[in-house]
């Protein structure tokens, strides 16, 4: 065949590989209010950018009905591109291509991209829409999805994993996206769950629609498994998009640095009254954290779920940062079982990918109640002390107002490493409240007295006066300094400067044992 004959059906195979398999089916997904595949890597990727991995690839599979259809690149796209200039591999499912299931060959080529993503170290987004295993093929599906699962665990914690359901994921199909760092769900499209509504009825008798099952706000708010909820496919590959400008390139490398246009030295005076005078007052510590970081960008990450505890990126002087926080807007700030999950896996992702941790404390203690106690917080607890103690990357606290008991010290206290403690002014570091250790302290010369709530009040304030406050912890070293709140951006900016080239190093192990 001549070269000219050759390349003429080269373009020719490659037009039969970009069409549409089935137009309706493309219809109907552009009806459901989604993109196909290649319009979401358009979107997601630099423009013109993309580079396709296996556009011929067809599945083998034979016998099982599906042997006349054997569209090119089969029900997946695969390749790699640039965000902002920087390399990313993608894996988009291929609704209109009977309906994204997984086959072999399907299985074939994201496993190939993953292992391109880990030789080179490059982050990964893998945007889902599917219908699950392939059913013809039987456990051969099964077996793909296997050896994703298996890549995706080799690659936690050495490059980025970004999962974003598009549209059904359902069956085994879930324990990819749950392996990675972030999952997006978008509204109203996709779903996400073990088994569907039509089995739970019929094993269990219970009526559940699809959204209320497996819908982003379900998987945003009531389990955790989703961190970021988008209006539309567009909105979800915008959001990212500015994630991975958070993110480094694999667990080698610094996040980008960008150059900051807020100063550096920037006193602001608002959080000098943001701390209410009476301490059972609550406030929101998102305005805390948005009066820190550069030009009050936060990114903040599982915003719907254990509102007692806020997470998320943000950048001071340029660079990226994991933040912390205590909520005293929901439970009093108090500590539970979803409050320190939560935290415990954002604090391990930072410290995988180097990413600084600065944590801002107002923690009255865990919460109580028979059913946090029977449900394992002392177990769940635990991880959030673990994940603290286990990072290496530069971790700042800044003790605002309560920091009590166990709680104080699981809030990246300086006794499990710390590097840098700073204190408010209204900060109240004790064992517990002043009223409780009134009650303890003073039970039997409260109960003689003659009246008992006046001698209870003014024990309770000269508690306050002698012991909750910051000094006596500054006394003993336990707080680096006590600083106005004013001048908290250009303090923790100092310190994380310091900090800049930490090296810590950790005996050698083949791994710990997290309390999970």
């Amino acid at each position: 065949m001549s070269t000219e004959k050759s390349i003429e059906k080269l373009r020719e195979l490659r037009e039969r590989s970009l069409a549409p398999d089935d137009r309706r089916a493309l219809e109907r997904q552009h009806d459901a209010g989604k993109l196909t595949a290649r319009e979401r890597i358009e979107l997601l990727l630099d423009k013109g950018s993309f580079q396709e991995i296996d556009p011929f690839v067809q599945h083998q599979a034979t016998g099982f009905g599906i042997e006349d259809r054997r569209p090119y690149g089969d029900a997946v796209v695969t390749g790699w591109g640039t965000v902002d200039g920087r390399n990313m591999f993608v894996f988009a499912e291929d609704f209109t291509r009977f309906g994204g299931s997984l086959g072999e060959v399907v299985a074939d080529k994201i496993c190939k991209v993953l292992d391109l993503a880990m030789d080179t170290g490059t982050p990964i987004i893998g945007l889902k829409d599917s219908g699950g295993a392939r059913i013809q093929e039987g456990v051969v599906s099964l077996h793909g999805y296997g050896r994703i699962f298996e890549r995706n665990v080799r690659a936690s914690g050495v490059i980025p994993q970004i999962s974003v359901i598009m549209g059904p994921c359902a069956g085994g199909a879930v324990y990819s996206p749950v392996l990675t760092d972030f999952i997006y769900q978008v509204e109203g499209t996709s779903h996400l769950f073990i088994t569907g509504p039509d089995v739970i009825k019929t094993v269990t008798g219970e009526d559940v629609s699809m959204d209320d099952l497996g819908g982003a706000h379900a998987h945003a708010s009531k389990s955790g498994v989703t961190h970021f909820v988008a209006a539309d496919d567009r909105a979800a590959l915008d959001e990212v998009r500015y994630l991975l400008s958070f993110l480094p390139q694999n667990n080698m490398e610094v996040p980008p640095f960008f150059t900051p246009l807020d100063s550096s030295d920037r006193m602001e005076e608002a959080l000098t009254t943001i701390v209410p005078d009476s301490s059972n007052q609550p406030y929101d510590v998102i305005d805390v954290i948005e009066d820190i970081v550069d030009d009050g960008e936060f990114y903040e990450v599982h915003a719907h779920w254990a509102g007692n505890i806020v997470i998320g990126l943000a950048r001071l002087d340029g660079y990226s940062v994991g933040i912390v926080a205590n909520q005293p807007a929901v439970t009093a700030g108090t500590l539970d079982i979803n409050a320190s999950t939560k935290a415990a896996r954002f604090v391990r992702f930072c410290d995988s990918f180097n990413i600084p941790l600065v944590t801002f404390v107002d923690v009255p203690g865990f919460l109580p109640g028979v059913d946090q106690e029977h449900d394992g917080i002392i177990r769940h607890g635990a991880k959030l002390l673990y994940a603290f103690s286990e990072a290496t990357v530069p971790r700042i606290t800044v003790i605002m107002r309560k920091a009590y008991g166990g709680a104080f010290l699981v809030m990246n206290a300086r006794a499990i490493g710390a590097d840098v403690v700073f204190a408010w002014p209204t900060a109240q570091i004790a064992v517990m409240g002043a009223s409780g250790a009134v009650n303890v302290i003073h039970r039997r010369e409260i109960a003689a007295a003659d009246d008992p709530e006046a001698l209870r009040a003014e024990l309770v304030a000269d508690y306050e006066e002698k012991f909750n406050n910051p000094y006596i912890a500054a006394e003993n070293g336990l707080v680096d300094d006590v600083i106005e709140p004013r001048e908290t951006r250009p303090r923790i900016i100092r310190a994380l400067d310091m900090l800049r080239d930490k090296r810590r190093t950790v005996p050698t192990r083949k791994h710990g044992n997290i309390p999970l």
